[in-house]
């Protein structure tokens, strides 16, 4: 049983998607979009006389902000994130990086995430979570465009199969990616993380079909690296991916 009383505040780590207005982008697709809906006589803007607000959103959750995503992101198989993620509260390490040159990338190696708390097996279960904040970090992350001209850090395959031989079944990054934006469609990452073989759309027994991706989130530099309980949250799609909203909760 959790004691509430023992948690600290909660701490919000997603970014506000704020439709027709500033926002992060990856791959420099349409941004996401809201407009009142017609029906009939009816027009969903109280400011346009209508009775009440109602409108249309159209955004791309892989893309437009704040996401969690599951291993049908990259399977022939339409599996829902939706069904895979299963846990609720979920114990959490969170750490500090600086992702370090190879050529003309910015990685994050193994030795990177050799922190305390990430060097041994989580639990027995896998049931912790990683969060990843990469430095140098500020708010220009709530809306920066990821694109040919602006490639972020990404993961070398090492540290993913360092994350996965770690026990650690939910991985959080303020990343639009944990792979190379632009790799050729290999997704190299998702696939060790997920155990998909390399190149291939299907499912394996040993799949870790529970566990979740969650990129494009935004720690502040007060939430100092450490132990936390994490909740989190996204919206009941029947899709690969969904909004999401992931809380900590520093554990005292």
């Amino acid at each position: 049983m959790i004691d509430i009383e023992k948690l600290g505040n909660p701490i919000d780590i997603s970014i506000p998607l704020n439709f027709n207005g500033p926002q992060p982008n990856a791959y420099g697709v349409e941004p996401a979009t809201s407009r009142p809906c017609e029906a009939g006589d009816l027009v969903g803007d109280t400011r346009l006389g209508g009775s009440v607000n109602f409108e249309r959103y159209a955004f791309i959750p892989h893309c437009n902000g704040t996401h969690t995503e599951c291993v049908g992101h990259i399977t022939h198989e339409r599996i829902s994130v939706l069904d895979c993620l299963k846990d609720v509260f979920v114990p959490a390490r969170l750490i500090s990086v600086e992702p370090e040159g190879q050529g003309a990338d910015l990685v994050i190696s193994t030795n990177l995430l050799k922190k305390p708390g990430v060097q041994s097996p989580a639990t027995a279960s896998g049931s912790y979570a990683l969060v990843v904040r990469t430095l140098p970090n500020d708010d220009s992350k709530l809306t920066r465009q990821y694109g040919e001209d602006n490639i972020s850090p990404y993961f070398t395959t090492g540290a993913m199969q360092f994350i996965v031989e770690c026990g650690f079944k939910h991985l959080l990054v303020d990343l639009p990616s944990i792979d190379r934006l632009f790799d050729e469609g290999k997704l190299s990452n998702h696939r060790i993380f997920w155990n998909v073989e390399p190149g291939s759309f299907e499912t394996l027994t040993h799949t870790r079909r529970y566990s979740t991706i969650t990129e494009l989130i935004y720690v502040p530099n007060e939430v100092e690296d450490g132990k936390y309980l994490l909740n989190l949250q996204i919206a009941p799609f029947a899709a690969d991916a969904s909004p999401s909203r992931p809380i900590l909760f520093k554990v005292n």
